[in-house]
C-alpha cells in the first residue's frame, strides 16, 4: 500500500493541473493529508461511496496520463542516473564536478 501511495503522490505532483478542483481536493485529502473516506465525505457533504468512486476514477485518470506522457517514469530514470553520476563524481573528488552535481540535485 505504501508503494501505491508513493506512486499516486508523485502522479499527483506531475498531473494535478489536469484534474478538476474537486478531484484534486479529494486526492489531496486522501493521499496527502491521510483523511479517511468518511472524513472526506463529511467535509464535502457527499456519500462515502461518492468519494470512493471519485478517488478510484481519478487514480485511473492519473495512470492514463502517465501511460501517455511518462513523466513519472522519466523522473525516476533521471534520479537513477543522477545517483550513479553522484557516486562517480564523489569517487573522483573533483570539487567543481561535486558543485555541479549539487546544483543538479537542487533542481529537483
Amino acid at each position: 500500500m505504501l508503494e501505491k501511495t508513493t506512486r499516486i503522490n508523485y502522479l499527483l505532483d506531475f498531473y494535478q493541473a489536469l484534474l478538476t478542483p474537486k478531484q484534486r481536493s479529494y486526492m489531496e485529502m486522501y493521499y496527502l493529508e491521510d483523511y479517511s473516506l468518511g472524513e472526506i465525505s463529511e467535509e464535502a457533504n457527499v456519500s462515502r461511496q461518492a468519494v470512493y468512486d471519485n478517488i478510484k476514477r481519478t487514480e485511473a485518470m492519473l495512470e492514463s496520463y502517465e501511460e501517455k506522457l511518462h513523466l513519472y517514469e522519466k523522473f525516476m530514470e533521471r534520479l537513477k542516473i543522477i545517483q550513479k553520476l553522484d557516486e562517480r563524481v564523489t569517487a573522483i573528488g573533483d570539487e567543481s564536478l561535486i558543485n555541479y552535481m549539487n546544483q543538479l540535485k537542487e533542481l529537483d
